[in-house]
């Protein structure tokens, strides 16, 4: 698989990873074996980033969408995440709000959606 392929299901920033694993084309054998005995520098981009935009969206709580009207476009470090968490601005306040109504209005569509169909 190609090595952005391989980034994205990893949970990896891909610029972040090291050179040989971005030039080469990753086996399905040696992803496996990077999902179940990851390298150190796997275990460390893991642990302390900097992360792909999808886990910095999970980590604050909030959807892609939210980081891109955030104007969030680089990747952030734990640490960078960590520091929003603890003194979250506005925006932050004001995503997380938003994403949490989204997701109850989901929920609801998806119980009515359930509650319509006849029961087998």
């Amino acid at each position: 698989m190609k090595p952005a392929t391989a980034a994205k299901k990893l949970g990896i920033h891909l610029p972040a990873a090291p050179a040989e694993f971005q030039d080469n084309a990753i086996s399905r054998e040696e992803f496996k074996v990077l999902q179940d005995n990851p390298p150190e520098w796997l275990s460390e981009l893991r642990r302390n980033g900097p992360h792909p935009r999808q886990v910095v969206a999970q980590k604050l709580n909030i959807s892609i969408g939210g980081l891109n009207r955030s104007n969030i476009s680089q990747a952030l470090t734990t640490a960078d995440i960590t520091a929003l968490l603890q003194a979250p601005p506005a925006w932050l306040v004001e995503e997380r709000a938003v994403h949490a109504k989204a997701r109850a209005e989901a929920k609801l569509a998806k119980e009515r959606e359930a509650a319509r169909r006849p029961k087998s």
